[in-house]
């Protein structure tokens, strides 16, 4: 029992109370393989063989640390949401002359998807292969999978895009949103059938609707933001809808994540109500390693859902204070219940595949750190 917290529970089931957000830095070996393909200089089948003993060594460690599933990384993905969204029907990703968000102090390889078909998710979508390949590594031990929220693909195509014209299924836009929906409640029964039990939404929507400037220049495009707020919960609760009652799907937000810089600020309280009041997600991964996320007063609207605080950075590799994270898990349990908290890092290691400016080893650190403190405060 822990003495800072009587009343707190270790948990056997995802979100955990010790817990990651998905991607980790990509090995060198990795990096030299994956150029090494696009160049022509080694073939898919050898990239790919690179990738699964990569991958191996990483669930190996993951499992070290002590985590209670394992993930892969992000390892297959050059982004964190265009691979997934790409491959889906009706989808294609399109060069473009810059990223559809601007980072600070970097900039993305420029590329953006467009809409030109029904949208659907097909039986060959290359990440089935991917989590297959992921149990098949992980043995008999509990595995986390990772994919892009499905507001992910509207915002893109729909709100970021300046020039967007849709196709003539889509001049209704509520048929879009159910066709996503749709498309991504196809995903879960595949994932689910292969034995997905722990998934993962992430999604930078959100960040950017907690955004004054992002809101204030999407207004003045003539954006209804409480709308597109509520149509985008209505979508996502269509999927989750759908999920069999023993798989866990989980929601990471995040205001950006490329090089260890952000693209947007802002706490919570613009979406809360409407997001954390109404979202039927087991839980939230929430960014709060800085001031940029804002307070916990906005958690007042969570309803049974788990909170996974992410007080701790993944954009340097320099540890937080230990009693500042304690007295931060203190705080928010003014507003949500301690045994629905859990704690990880703000967001992944590696949202693409270039990774944030830090070591492996204080990657490893990191998570190590977050480890003792969930032990000490849940009894994990």
């Amino acid at each position: 029992m822990s003495q800072l917290f009587p009343n707190a529970k270790p948990r056997t089931k995802a979100p955990y109370r010790f817990d990651i957000v998905g991607s980790f830095l990509r090995p060198e070996g990795l990096k030299q393989a994956r150029q090494q393909c696009s160049c022509g200089d080694i073939s898919c089948a050898d990239l790919t063989a690179v990738e699964n003993s990569e991958i191996n060594k990483l669930v190996q460690h993951q499992k070290s640390v002590g985590l209670h599933a394992v993930t892969d990384g992000e390892f297959r993905r050059t982004f964190w949401h265009l691979d997934f969204l790409a491959a889906l029907g009706g989808v294609d990703e399109v060069d473009s002359e810059k990223f559809s968000v601007q980072f600070k102090h970097h900039s993305v390889r420029p590329k953006t998807l467009k809409i030109t078909d029904k949208i659907s998710f097909p039986d060959n979508h290359p990440f089935l292969e991917h989590y297959r390949s992921l149990q098949e590594i992980a043995g008999d031990y509990p595995v986390k999978f990772t994919i892009p929220s499905p507001s992910m693909l509207h915002l893109i195509c729909t709100v970021r895009a300046t020039d967007y014209e849709p196709i003539e299924r889509y001049r209704d836009n509520r048929l879009l949103l159910e066709d996503i929906a749709q498309a991504y409640r196809s995903a879960l029964q595949k994932f689910y059938a292969l034995g997905c039990r722990n998934l993962q939404l992430d999604d930078t929507s959100w960040g950017e609707l907690c955004s004054e400037e992002k809101r204030a220049a999407y207004q003045a495009r003539g954006f209804d933001l409480q709308a597109l707020a509520r149509d985008y919960v209505e979508m996502i609760n269509l999927v989750i809808d759908g999920k069999p009652e023993d798989m866990t799907v989980t929601m990471h937000i995040c205001r950006g994540n490329f090089r260890s810089t952000w693209f947007s600020s802002g706490g919570y309280e613009p979406v809360a109500e409407t997001l954390f009041g109404h979202c039927r997600v087991d839980g939230f991964f929430l960014e709060y390693d800085s001031d940029r996320s804002g307070d916990f007063k906005p958690l007042r609207f969570i309803k049974d859902q788990q909170v996974v605080l992410g007080l701790v950075t993944s954009k340097d590799g320099q540890l937080e204070d230990r009693n500042e994270i304690i007295q931060r898990i203190k705080e928010a349990t003014q507003y949500v219940d301690i045994n629905q908290l859990c704690l990880s890092p703000q967001c992944g290691f590696a949202s693409t595949e270039e990774g944030n400016i830090l070591t492996e080893q204080q990657q490893w650190d990191k998570l190590s750190f977050i480890r003792d403190i969930a032990k000490e405060v849940w009894g994990e």
